[in-house]
C-alpha cells in the first residue's frame, strides 16, 4: 500500500546548522508525524531534511500554511535562506518508514524522470529490488505529487561511508544494479549524503 510523506527541505546559512538542529530538536522533538530530520554532510550541503508522515492533504497543507505565514517558521527563521515543502507518494511495494536506526549514513538519490518515465521507472524497480535487497536496504523509493514533477527520491541507509562504497561495488559486480533500463528515463540525477540529528526518529 502506498504512503504519503510530507518532505521538508530548510536551506540554512553555512556553519549554522547545528545552532538550526538544536532548535529544531525542541520544536519538533514532540511531534508524532516526525519521522526523519538530517543534515546534508556531502553534496548540496547547509540543508536540513525533515521527513513526516502523513495522511491528511488537508491538515499538511494548513499545517505548510501556518508555517509559511509563521514570523520565526520552525523556530529557525534567522538561518533559513530558502524552503521547499512537497509530498512524496511511495511505491507500494517499499516497506512504509519505521522508525529506528538504519544508518548512520544515508545516501539520498533525487532524480527527475522524463514525462513518460514514471510507469517505466516503477516496473523497472519492482523487477530488480528483491535481489539488491540481498545486498542491503533501501529505506524509501517515492515520487512527488506536488512541486517539480515527476521527481524520484530514494533513500539507501549505510553504517559508514566504507560500507556504502563496498555495497555498491558489490550490486554493480554482481549486476543486481541498477535496474536495467532505468537510467534511460532520467533527465537529471542528484546525490546527497546525509547524516541524522541526535533527536531524529530514524538515524
Amino acid at each position: 500500500m502506498a504512503q504519503f510523506y510530507d518532505v521538508t527541505i530548510l536551506t540554512v546559512r553555512p556553519g549554522t546548522h547545528p545552532q538550526a538542529l538544536e532548535v529544531l530538536g525542541k520544536s519538533l522533538g514532540g511531534d508524532p508525524t516526525l519521522l526523519a530530520c538530517w543534515y546534508s554532510d556531502i553534496g548540496v550541503v547547509n540543508q536540513i531534511l525533515i521527513v513526516r508522515a502523513t495522511g491528511d492533504a488537508g491538515a499538511t497543507m494548513e499545517s505548510r500554511f501556518a508555517a509559511l505565514n509563521a514570523a520565526d517558521p520552525f523556530g529557525i527563521a534567522q538561518y533559513i535562506t530558502a524552503m521547499a515543502m512537497d509530498t512524496y507518494v511511495s511505491f507500494d511495494f517499499i516497506a512504509p518508514l519505521q522508525r529506528g536506526t538504519f544508518g548512520p549514513v544515508f545516501e539520498v538519490r533525487t532524480y527527475v524522470l522524463k514525462p513518460d518515465g514514471l510507469a517505466a521507472t516503477i516496473a523497472a524497480w519492482r523487477n530488480a529490488v528483491p535481489a539488491r535487497l540481498k545486498i542491503s536496504p533501501v529505506l524509501a523509493a517515492m515520487t512527488s505529487v506536488t512541486g517539480v514533477v515527476t521527481r524520484f527520491l530514494h533513500v539507501w541507509p549505510y553504517k559508514s561511508f566504507d560500507e556504502r562504497a563496498r555495497l555498491r561495488e558489490k550490486a554493480m559486480a554482481d549486476r543486481v544494479w541498477p535496474p536495467p533500463g532505468g537510467p534511460g528515463h532520467l533527465a537529471s540525477q542528484q546525490v546527497d549524503i546525509y547524516l541524522p540529528a541526535p533527536f531524529s526518529p530514524i538515524k
